[in-house]
């Protein structure tokens, strides 16, 4: 089955915002005790027109299908490292059909546009191997009392020429 979606800013689809939220509190910070309304304050960081932080939104129409976050530091134990793609969440039903890779890339490319050139993420240890296969190069093992993996991504050469200002 193909699933056909778009991404799109969230801040250009602001009916995603309270979906978004609840996906990224549940995922992550439920279980670590932190309240969805503080969820939400952090994600309306990503309403404002700074360039970072951003969020994406993979949407079929009205039905969401998946977000990808850019944040300046999404792991206090690389506090030097930045920017990072973050919060990456694909809904059940959309899994296995690219709409988390076409988001990852999304970000990341983003990123490459606003001339960063180096981008990084964390992945539980089970997420690795697809993290690799979007072209990520692990960078660490075992990060912090999570025990994260740490992947960059370069931009290439022929990107940077290609957005640097003439």
């Amino acid at each position: 089955m193909s699933v056909a979606f778009t991404i799109s800013d969230l801040r250009q689809c602001p009916e995603f915002f309270d979906t978004v939220a609840s996906r990224i509190w549940q995922a992550w910070w439920e279980a670590e005790g932190a309240s969805l309304d503080s969820i939400s304050g952090r994600l309306r960081e990503n309403m404002s027109e700074a360039p970072i932080p951003f969020a994406l939104v993979a949407h079929d129409g009205g039905a969401f299908l998946g977000t990808a976050s850019v944040i300046a530091s999404d792991l206090a134990e690389r506090p030097k490292l930045t920017p990072w793609v973050a919060a990456v969440w694909v809904e059940e039903k959309a899994r296995g059909h690219g709409v988390g890779a076409a988001l990852v890339e999304r970000a990341v490319e983003d990123c490459f546009a606003l001339g960063i050139v180096r981008t990084h993420l964390c992945a539980r240890p089970r997420m690795s191997g697809f993290y690799e296969k979007l072209g990520w190069t692990l960078l660490e093992r075992q990060v912090g009392r999570n025990g994260l993996d740490v992947f960059f991504r370069n931009a290439s050469a022929s990107a940077r020429e290609f957005n640097s200002p003439p």
